[in-house]
C-alpha cells in the first residue's frame, strides 16, 4: 500500500451524533484511565524500589503493568477525543498503529500470564529446584520470549493488513481493530485470515491451555500436601488466577464485540468496547496489591518511610 493510501481518512460511526451524554462517558473514561495509569505506575515503582520484590514473580508482574499501560493508552485517549469531537475520524496509518498496540497488548498479556503461571508451577510443584530453574538468566530469556513473539507476530500481521486495497472507509466501531480494517478491503485475503487464526492459536489459545495445565498440576500436587501448604499455595496463586480469568472474560467480550455485528445501544457499545482496555489494566494492580501479602507489606513500609521523612522535614521547617 502506498504512502498516500495510508493517509486516507477513516470515519467512525459507532459514536453517533454529539450529545450531552458524551461528556458523562468522557468523564468516566478519563477517571478510570487515570486511576489505571496511577495504579500501574505505583505498582511498578513499589517493585522497582523494594529489593525484596526483585524476584521472578514480581518482575513478570512489572511487565504485566507495562502491558496494561500500553493497552489502555492505545485506545482511551483516542476515544475521549472522539467523544468530544463533532467528527470522528482517523487516518489509516494512525488506525494501523492503534491496531498494532492493541494486539500487542492482548497477545502480550497472555504470554506474560503464561510465564507467571509457569513460575507458580515451579514454585509449588518443584520448590527445592525453584532457584536452580528460575535463574536470572532464565527470567531474562522468558521476558525476551514473551516480548519478542507478540511484537514480531503483530508487526507482520499489521504489515499484511496494510497491503490490502481499501474500498470502504467507514468503521462501525469505537476504535480500530484488525478485523475492522480487513473488512474495508476490496478483496478477501486467505493469507491474512489464515495468519490471523495462527496468531490467535499461537498467542492466545496455546498460552491459555498452558495456564490451565499448570493449574491442574498445581492442584494435583497441592491436594497431596498439608493444609498449611495448601493455604500457602492458594494465597500465592489466587491473584494470578483471578487476573487470568478477568482478562480471559474481557477478551471474550472483545471477540463477541468484534466478530458479531450486534446492533446495540450506543451506551452498551461504548462500555463493551472499553471493557477490554480499561478494566483489566485497572484491576490487575489492585488485585495483586490487595491479595499479595508481600506487596501489601512493601506498600505499608513505603508509606511509613514517607511519614517519617515528612515528620523530619517538619522539624527543620
Amino acid at each position: 500500500m502506498s504512502q498516500s493510501s495510508l493517509n486516507v481518512t477513516l470515519m467512525f460511526t459507532a459514536y453517533g451524533s454529539p450529545r450531552p451524554l458524551n461528556y458523562l462517558f468522557f468523564t468516566f473514561t478519563l477517571l478510570v484511565y487515570l486511576t489505571s495509569v496511577f495504579a500501574n505506575i505505583f505498582l511498578m515503582l513499589v517493585i522497582y524500589v523494594e529489593s525484596s520484590l526483585h524476584k521472578p514473580m514480581y518482575i513478570f508482574l512489572f511487565n504485566l503493568a507495562i502491558n496494561g499501560l500500553i493497552g489502555s493508552s492505545a485506545v482511551c485517549p483516542k476515544i475521549m477525543d472522539h467523544l468530544l469531537s463533532d467528527i470522528q475520524q482517523s487516518s489509516l496509518e494512525d488506525c494501523l498503529i492503534q491496531v498494532f498496540w492493541i494486539n500487542v497488548y492482548g497477545t502480550g498479556a497472555y504470554t506474560i500470564l503464561t510465564v507467571m503461571a509457569y513460575d507458580r508451577y515451579v514454585s509449588i510443584c518443584k520448590p527445592l529446584q525453584y532457584h536452580s530453574i528460575m535463574t536470572p538468566t532464565k527470567v531474562k530469556q522468558l521476558l525476551a520470549v514473551v516480548n519478542f513473539f507478540p511484537v514480531s507476530s503483530i508487526t507482520f500481521q499489521v504489515y499484511l493488513t496494510s497491503r490490502l486495497p481499501m474500498c470502504s472507509y467507514t468503521i462501525h466501531k469505537l476504535f480500530c481493530d484488525n478485523l475492522a480494517v480487513v473488512n474495508l478491503s476490496c478483496i478477501k485475503s486467505a493469507l491474512v485470515n489464515l495468519y490471523g487464526i495462527c496468531v490467535i492459536i499461537g498467542l492466545v489459545v496455546l498460552p491459555a491451555c498452558v495456564v490451565a495445565l499448570s493449574y491442574v498440576k498445581i492442584l494435583t500436587v497441592s491436594l497431596k500436601t498439608s493444609k498449611e501448604a495448601q493455604k500457602k499455595a492458594l494465597s500465592t496463586c489466587t491473584p494470578h488466577l483471578i487476573t487470568f480469568i478477568n482478562f480471559s472474560l474481557a477478551t471474550l467480550f472483545s471477540v463477541i464485540y468484534n466478530r458479531i455485528n450486534l446492533h446495540l445501544p450506543g451506551e452498551i457499545n461504548i462500555l463493551m468496547s472499553l471493557h477490554f482496555v480499561l478494566i483489566p489494566p485497572l484491576l490487575h494492580p489492585i488485585i495483586y496489591g490487595i491479595r499479595t501479602q508481600e506487596i501489601r507489606k512493601c506498600v505499608v513500609k513505603i508509606i511509613r518511610k514517607q511519614r517519617v521523612f515528612a515528620g523530619s522535614f517538619d522539624i527543620f521547617v
